[in-house]
This record gives C-alpha cells, structure tokens and sequence, in this order.
C-alpha cells in the first residue's frame, strides 16, 4: 500500500511539472505570436533563378533597359540577358506573334500586349510598371518660338519660320505605334489638322529627325527628350499623361527560362526601379 501511494505521489509530480514547463513555453498573456514565415511571403524575385534571356521593349525604354537589366544580373548572377530588341511596340508584338524566341516583351500600351495576350502567348497577366507623357520635341532654344500644339499645324507666322504661311515641319510617330496613338489622340482632342513630314515606326526615329534638323519638331515621350542629352528641347503638353497611358510587361509562354521571365517583369515594380524610372523622365504606373 505504501509503494502505491509513493507511486502515486510520484506521477502528480511529474504531471505539475510538465505543465509548470509548458505554461514556461506558451505565449505571455496579451502578445501577439509571430507569424510563421512560408513561401509565399516571399517575393518571387528573391528566389534563386537561372537561365538565359532574350528581352523585347518599346524602343523609349532603351536607356532604362540597358541600365536595368545590368542591375538584374548583379542581383541574379545565374541570369544572363543575350539579347535586347529595341522597336515599336506594335512591330515586337508581331514579331512575338509570329514565333520570334522572345522570353519578356515590354509594351509602351497595352493595346499592343493585349496583342499577344489574344494570341495565348503570355506566360502571366500583363505588369503596369511606368507612364509616359508626350512632348513637343524642337531644337534647343525653340527657334521657331513653338509652345503649343496648335502651332505644329495650320500657316503659321511663328519667328523665324520659311515663307510667310509656312507650317513647321514636324514628324510623328505612325498610328499604330504606341507613340503615334497617343499623338493622334491629343492632335484630335485639341483640334489640331496635321499633315506630319513623315510618319515613324518608333519613337527614337523622330527623336532622330529632329535633333539631324530634318524637322523643326517632333512628338515624344518626355523620358526620350531627357535621354537626348540636349539635342532637343521639350514643350509641355497639357494632359499628355492621360493620351499616352502605361507601360506593360510580361513573360512570354514556352521560354526556356520561365521563372527568371516573371522575375525580370516584376523587378520593375521594385522601389528602387520604380525610383530610377521616375528620374528618367517616367511617371507612376
């Protein structure tokens, strides 16, 4: 009897001790646990990816795409970036349609990507990453004293223009490139008839021909006229952000890198990208 009741005593200590240990363990009264950390509280840009890339971008990201995608493979050195295309956006859009080996396309609309996107040809949903806004390009000190678009159209008697009756010459991009739409739309809004020297498959074309002097003006984005380095001047344009709209990325389907595609495309909501862009002339996304 007396071995029972040692036995007995035995087990309630052994039993207070174990919960004096776990009330030790448990969370004190009023604080909040931390929350387990699981994948998807990662961001898919942190994890390790690999491969080779080929990026396709509307020709105003040049400067941008140049600069950033260096950054990208110092942060993943296991990426390498083979080829980069610079165009309209409306001609890469073909070329990925008809079966160019593109692993990213980045669109200056989303027109242009919707494109692609009818045709079964994204890997995810297109990413808004940047806006544009058209300016008035002219030669630096604006010669002909331009200041608004109605200038670029009906004779005028601007300072320093040819005969009298004479309209600038000016140059835009053609209607189907992301450049050329958004300037049909503010021509149209402001009433403006427009009869351009010619009509350009990119916006780096008419950047070109305006600051060769092959046309006393230009529309462009405001990102390409800082990129000019002073070879033309920018006339703002009331509203322009509105006519041009954003800037879309997004990974192709059948790259043969698919997780670096979608790490490349949402780098450039990255804070530090999205700073980069807006000192080069881009607005918010």
């Amino acid at each position: 009897m007396r071995r029972q009741r040692v036995t007995a005593l035995l087990a309630l200590t052994l039993t207070a001790l174990a919960g004096i240990a776990l009330t030790g363990c448990s969370a004190a009264p009023g604080a909040t646990p931390e929350p387990a950390a699981t994948p998807t509280d990662r961001s898919p840009v942190e994890d390790h990816v690999q491969g080779t890339l080929t990026i396709a971008a509307a020709a105003s990201l040049q400067p941008a795409f140049e600069e950033l995608t260096t950054e990208f493979t110092k942060l993943h050195p296991d990426v390498t970036v083979d080829q980069l295309t610079f165009d309209g956006s409306s001609v890469l859009a073909a070329q990925i349609i008809a079966g160019a080996p593109i692993d990213v396309f980045a669109s200056a609309d989303e027109a242009n990507m919707q494109k692609v996107a009818d045709a079964q040809l994204l890997a995810s949903d297109p990413i808004p990453f940047a806006r544009s806004s058209l300016e008035i390009a002219v030669a630096p000190g604006n010669p002909l004293g331009i200041t608004t678009l109605a200038d670029l159209g009906a004779p005028t008697q601007l300072a320093g223009a040819g005969a009298a009756g004479d309209a600038p010459v000016v140059v835009i991009c053609a209607a189907e490139v992301p450049c050329g739409a958004a300037s049909h739309r503010l021509l149209d809004r402001d009433g403006v008839a427009l009869t351009p020297a010619s009509e350009e498959q990119n916006v780096t074309a008419v950047l070109t021909k305006v600051a060769a002097g092959e046309a006393d003006a230009g529309l462009i984005y405001r990102s390409d006229v800082l990129r000019s380095g002073g070879d033309v001047e920018g006339i703002e344009i009331a509203g322009s952000a509105d006519a041009a709209g954003l800037y879309v990325i997004a990974p192709i389907a059948e790259s043969a890198a698919p997780e670096a595609a979608l790490a490349f495309a949402e780098f450039m909501r990255s804070p530090e990208v999205q700073a980069r862009f807006e000192e080069l002339g881009f607005g918010q996304a």
